[in-house]
Parts: structure tokens; sequence; C-alpha cells
């Protein structure tokens, strides 16, 4: 599951359908999951032909979650296939962790970690009715882009609050044998590092307004009726996951010792995933003329917070 790739079946795919047959394995899968854990819950063991019973129960539900997985043909679109993947595969690894659980465990009594893995196949089973099921791919992307603008605003947020004039930004942290005494400079911002890191929340900020944008455009306009607009989705969407890490690289070089360069660095590699997320916004069906205005403000946000970056740390080349 996690590595093969499903085909292009015969039948034509109904996504209803799909869902469905989905919702129905991972249901019986979740039930013999609770069989399995109560027949090994206490002495006396199963006979070997009741043992061999409940393995071909759990081997069939395995085998039919993987089975519908791969009924998801790739036209449907990438974003779509990899969330129904990561909730299969989920289910098949709780599975084998309970599995593992009862071989290893004693018989006496039913074991803490035994309820934990029965637990944890109940939650991945019920993942399935998480999973967006709107207009095909559009209502995964739209997943997908929320999820990575909730990141990136609490990033922001932790940042704007280390910033706060004045504040230590390690104050959370007691004196601290690897950071040394509470007075080495190396745990506080100079005033010319608060002038380089407010470009920097320039861009993290940017960062936020591009995500709501485009999550707001694909809701708004957003299709799945043809490949090209499936792609135009899955690109975006692939794309936009690349904003959270680099945010995330570039605030963990804003904390003091500030090294200017590697700021610098990070910062470029930010505004450069950004440029790339807004063209491609661009160029897609998510953006009709009546979107061209945020696009052209965003792209001019993000040129002129990298030049105040690059102006800072010039003296530094």
């Amino acid at each position: 599951v996690a590595e093969g790739e499903p085909g292009e079946g015969r039948e034509p795919f109904e996504l209803p359908r799909f869902w469905d047959a989905l919702g129905q394995t991972f249901q019986v899968t979740s039930q013999e999951a609770t069989k399995l854990s109560l027949a090994f819950s206490r002495p006396p063991l199963p006979s070997a032909e009741d043992c061999q019973k409940l393995s071909e129960d759990v081997q069939n539900a395995i085998l039919a979650v993987a089975t519908v997985y791969y009924w998801l043909p790739k036209g449907q679109g990438t974003t779509l296939r990899k969330m129904v993947r990561d909730a299969t595969t989920e289910v098949v690894e709780g599975m084998i962790q309970l599995t593992d659980t009862i071989l290893n465990a004693p018989v006496e009594s039913l074991s803490q970690e035994q309820l934990i893995s029965t637990g944890g196949v109940w939650e991945a089973c019920e993942q399935v009715s998480n999973l967006p099921r709107g207009e095909y791919n559009q209502a995964a992307v739209v997943s997908a882009l929320a999820a990575c603008l909730g990141v990136v605003k609490d990033a922001v947020e932790e940042m704007e609050h280390a910033l706060v004039e004045g504040q230590d930004p390690y104050g959370d942290i007691m004196e601290d044998e690897e950071l040394g005494f509470r007075g080495n400079r190396d745990t506080y911002w100079s005033e010319a590092d608060r002038q380089l890191l407010s470009s920097c929340m320039g861009l993290m900020k940017a960062s936020k307004a591009c995500l709501k944008k485009v999550l707001a455009a694909v809701k708004a306009h957003g299709k799945a009726d043809s490949p090209e607009q499936i792609a135009q989705l899955d690109d975006l969407a692939d794309i936009a996951n690349e904003i959270s890490p680099s945010v995330d690289e570039l605030a963990l070089s804003m904390y003091p010792p500030v090294n200017p360069l590697a700021v610098r660095l990070n910062a470029a590699k930010l505004a450069s995933v950004l440029k790339k997320v807004l063209e491609i916004a661009k160029t897609s069906h998510v953006c009709p003329p009546s979107e061209e205005g945020w696009v052209q403000f965003l792209t001019g946000a993000v040129d002129h917070n990298m030049n105040k970056v690059k102006n800072f740390t010039q003296g530094q080349l």
C-alpha cells in the first residue's frame, strides 16, 4: 500500500461507490480487531482452529481495505490519493502492531499495550469519516491547504510573541549550562538583528496571506472536471506543502545568536517557494481575472521584504 501505485481501472470509476466500499472495509477491520483482541484478553487461549479462523478473518479484512484503496485511480488526483493511502497505511500498520502485541503479551491478563493497540486500530479505522469527500480532488486540496495554513499561523504567532520589544527570546528557559550565563549577549537580539528580523517577519506574514488567499481561491473557483484542473490543484497542494518547512527553517535561524547569512539564505528559500506558489496559482483555473489583484500585491510584498533582507545583510557577503 505504501509503495504501490493504483492503476486505471477498466470499469468507469464511481466516487460514491468507492467511499461506501472504503467505509465498509474500514468498519469490518475495526470489528475484526475487537474480535481478535477479545479472544486473547483472558485464558483459556482460543483453539488452533479458532486461531486460524481469527487470523483468516483479519487477513481478509486487511486485503479488502487494500483492494478498495487500489480502486482509486491516479486520475482522481494525487492529493486525494495520498490522503486515502495514508489512512489505509495507518489501518494496516495498526493491525500489525495489535497482532505483534498479542503475540508478545502474557496470556494471564489483558495488557495495557493490547488495549492501546486495539484503540489505535479503532482510531485509524475512524479516520475514513474525516477524509475530504467533496468534489473529487478539490476537497482534498482544500483540506491540505488548510492544514498548511494552520501550521504557518502558529509559527508566525510564536515568532511575533518572541520579538515583542525588550522580551528575552529564551525567557522561558532557566539558566542553562549550554546557553551559559543569562547575561550572555548571544541570547539577546541587537538592534541590527531586530531590523533584519522585521523584514523576515514580513516574509512570514506574506506566507500566511499567500496560503489564505490560495485556499479561498481554491474554495471559490477550484474544479476537478478535467485532468488538467485536477493536475493544477495537485500542483498547488504540492508547492504549498513546501511553505511550512521553509517558514520553520527561517524562524529557527532568527533566534540569537543571529547569523545574518543563514537568515538571508533561509529567507531567499522561502521567497522562492512563495513566488512559485503565486506563479502556479496565477496560471491555474483557480485565478480568474478577479483574483489577479492579490497575486500581484503579494508578489510585490515578497520582493519588497526580500530586498530589505538583502540590504541588511549586504555587508556580510
